[in-house]
């Protein structure tokens, strides 16, 4: 028996939620006495592969081959379900990504396994039953699930969980598996990412804005301000919908869900749709010059006034705190 973590690179690098997700997959291990396994598709070298060692894993399964240099959904469900049966895996565990979301159910599928998408926190093992807290409707509230199922597949959110350095190494192995031109029926073209940006899903610090900034000629400040503070910018819908900001940027109930340890909205009332994107953010801050604007009621700190008074004098602030 094992426990099998999917690890996703970026580019051939491991980023924070391989971390995170290697830390969880571990510490299931250790409360079922078994060991933690990984498993990796793709271009990454032997030595970043071997990093997952301080987090707990004691085997890297590694996969690669010119038809996996991207991510294709259902290859990649195929070579871990693989991966799991050869392992003997009770447990898979995954980030709850934009390709964990797409391999977890596609996974548990194939190995007729129990099911959670979206865990906040660590299972408590009891025998053969995991009871495990998960966002639920929209990220609006916390779900305990119970499921006894033999074998489980769980997706974690980025950045619910700390990743714990601990030292340690872990051995690499070549892994091959069965996959067919069926699991080629449809293709990932191309993928182009913004390389010199931090990643949105999984930025510790976000700095978000909405209408209150008039228009998008008016974005540089925030961007200054995200660049000072190391963090991912964001929006709210109607900005991404008047074309303001890319969708990719747009964060809410129907666009990203997002956790992070700071959450910085400037002129965003607070819609419902929009605080179910970021609820899970571990210290909220609100600039806004309407006092009864919504997101002051979930906010940890607020601030009432112009953005465009208060966000330049916060840069001039930070800057000089940095000895910029």
């Amino acid at each position: 028996m094992s426990v099998l973590i999917y690890i996703e690179n970026t580019d051939g690098q491991l980023k924070k939620s391989a971390f995170e997700v290697a830390t969880y997959g571990k510490d299931i291990a250790s409360q079922l006495g078994t060991e933690a396994i990984a498993i990796s598709i793709g271009d990454i070298a032997t030595e970043e592969l071997s990093k997952l060692g301080a987090y707990g894993i004691s085997k890297v399964l590694h996969i690669t081959n010119s038809d996996l240099s991207t991510f294709v959904n259902q290859a990649y469900a195929s070579i871990i379900t693989a991966a799991a049966k050869q392992e003997n895996a009770s447990v898979v565990v995954l980030s709850n990504t934009f390709s964990g979301k797409g391999l977890a159910p596609r996974i548990a599928t194939k190995l007729e396994a129990g099911l959670v998408v979206g865990a906040t926190s660590a299972p408590t093992v009891s025998g053969a039953s995991f009871e495990i807290k998960k966002s639920a409707f929209s990220n609006k509230a916390i779900a305990t699930v119970v499921f006894d199922s033999p074998l489980k597949v769980i997706s974690i959110n980025p950045n619910s969980y700390p990743a714990k350095n601990t030292g340690g190494s872990a051995s690499i192995e070549n892994f091959t598996a069965p996959i067919g031109s069926n699991d080629f029926s449809t293709l990932v073209k191309d993928i182009i990412r913004a390389t010199d940006k931090v990643s949105l899903p999984e930025a510790e610090i976000v700095v978000s804005a909405g209408r209150g900034m008039k228009g998008p000629e008016n974005w540089t400040m925030i961007e200054e301000l995200a660049e000072v503070l190391g963090a991912a910018t964001a929006c709210s819908k109607p900005v991404s919908d008047a074309g303001w900001r890319p969708h990719s940027e747009h964060v809410g109930q129907t666009g990203i869900v997002v956790s992070p340890n700071l959450y910085i909205a400037i002129g965003i009332s607070g819609a419902i749709q929009h605080l179910a994107g970021v609820s899970s953010s571990k210290t909220i801050v609100v600039i806004n010059k309407d006092p009864e604007a919504p997101f002051f009621k979930v906010a940890d700190y607020g601030i009432v006034g112009d953005a465009f008074t208060i966000v330049p004098k916060l840069i001039e602030a930070l800057k000089a705190y940095k000895g910029n």
